[in-house]
């Protein structure tokens, strides 16, 4: 015959401990005890928790020092800066400067993160607008791209505005006489040149190009003055062109000789902006 099992919880030997903590208890047919709660009542909270009597006050959280933690009067060892490594609080340079418009400290702009430096867009412009003045030697030291793909850029939406939908042909004249004048260069010169700042002189001298193009929304090329702007934008592009890379690649007794293919290259773009 199997014994019943009886509970350890609520069984009615074991109920000296619920006594001695005078609490009420209620006894049912079937031998089950309720005990009712006294967690309703501070005093009992405050001097059970902190192990003290009912006036006493919390004590408040340290977070930092040799002072020890104690719950129910059981000591449970030193606090030791329980908090240490959850401080959230703003400060320069915390994980909230992420969120916010300042950054992190000695953290580079955005733009420069990416390539893109405006005074470097804004001085190698104003060097090709003004196609006399002496080219420094030391200006296509960054070779960046972002100035010539937006001058492209432009050119073809002032084509389309116009009335030519050309990207397929400036996609594909500048890349094959990118590479052309690259080969040729590096033929030339005893330096020699890599690809990116070759597409950066060309694309930084094709602004009075992209003038031209602006040109063509408002007036109609096709006439004696649209072919006088474009001989002046084809000996404009050019004259800037070749100053930028016989100063860079020291070739100046040669400058003739980089005009011829440089001419040819920014002839193309002309033809595309009058017919």
């Amino acid at each position: 015959m199997s014994q019943p099992v009886q509970s350890v919880l609520f069984d009615q030997k074991n109920t000296n401990y619920y006594e001695n903590n005078n609490t009420t208890t209620t006894t049912s047919g079937d031998g089950l005890q309720f005990y009712s709660s006294n967690y309703d009542d501070p005093s009992y909270m405050t001097s059970s928790y902190y192990g003290g009597s009912s006036n006493s006050v919390p004590p408040p959280l340290q977070h930092s020092g040799p002072s020890s933690l104690s719950l129910g009067g059981i000591d449970l060892g030193p606090s030791a800066n329980i908090h240490s490594g959850l401080d959230y609080r703003y400060s320069g340079g915390s994980f909230w400067s992420a969120f916010g418009t300042g950054g992190f400290e000695d953290e580079p702009p955005l733009l420069e993160e990416i390539g893109i430096n405006l005074q470097h867009i804004q001085a190698k412009s104003l060097t090709v607008l003004n196609p006399f003045r002496k080219v420094s030697e030391t200006i296509m030291d960054d070779a960046d791209l972002a100035g010539p793909l937006l001058f492209v850029f432009l050119f073809g939406i002032f084509l389309m505005l116009s009335g030519k939908v050309h990207f397929r042909y400036i996609y594909g004249v500048g890349v094959l006489g990118v590479v052309s004048i690259y080969l040729v260069l590096n033929l030339m010169s005893e330096d020699g040149v890599d690809w990116s700042r070759t597409a950066s002189v060309l694309g930084y001298c094709l602004l009075p190009m992209v003038m031209l193009s602006g040109f063509s929304v408002v007036l109609k090329l096709g006439g004696f003055v649209g072919l006088i702007l474009s001989f002046v934008s084809i000996f404009w592009c050019t004259w800037s062109s070749s100053a930028m890379f016989t100063a860079t690649l020291r070739m100046n007794d040669q400058r003739l000789l980089v005009s011829y293919p440089v001419g040819l290259f920014y002839a193309c773009f002309a033809l595309m902006t009058v017919f």
